[in-house]
């Protein structure tokens, strides 16, 4: 059971990773504009080697940013919940520290899809030759991530898994 556990938050700290790096970088992304290549992120696009901010307010890119930030804080706040579980405070005796992480990945994990998918929705509509870049894809990759992480934790759960639990058996 102790593996469960190891294998959740090493999904999930892989899996804030990627959504920090996906988030934060601008390759979600690539189109042809004028002749040349351009590429846009959540935040700024680049035309021609320059870079500028997005300053249009898109519901869209906003739902996006919201949601991966969402994502973000959520994937974090799950990572303390099970670092927290391998610890046994008896102030937290009747609290499943492992179930709420679990909870809290499939809300990180549930964003990240509405989120990317928002963006593929705006996408189709406005631009003809485009293609998703690695930003975008490593957004679905955390995704996956988070999502084995929950599903690594609440299988933890349901053994009744905690750190006073696996020194016993052992």
């Amino acid at each position: 059971m102790y593996s469960f556990m190891g294998g959740g938050l090493f999904c999930a700290i892989i899996g804030n990773i990627l959504i920090v790096v996906s988030t934060a970088t601008d390759y979600w992304m690539q189109y042809r504009l004028s002749g040349s290549y351009a590429h846009q992120g959540l935040w700024r696009y680049c035309m021609a080697n320059k870079c500028y901010m997005q300053t249009a307010s898109i519901a869209y890119w906003n739902a996006t940013r919201a949601f991966m930030i969402l994502s973000g804080m959520a994937c974090f706040a799950s990572i303390m919940a099970g670092i927290l579980s391998f610890a046994h405070f008896s102030a937290f005796e009747r609290f499943s520290r492992s179930f709420a992480a679990g909870i809290m990945f499939f809300i990180s994990s549930k964003s990240q899809n509405t989120g990317t998918v928002s963006c593929r929705i705006f996408l189709g509509k406005r631009f003809r030759d485009w293609r998703f870049s690695w930003s975008y894809i490593l957004g679905w990759v955390a995704m996956l991530m988070t999502f084995f992480a929950a599903q690594l934790l609440s299988i933890c759960m349901g053994k009744g898994c905690h750190f006073q639990s696996c020194l016993t058996r052992l």
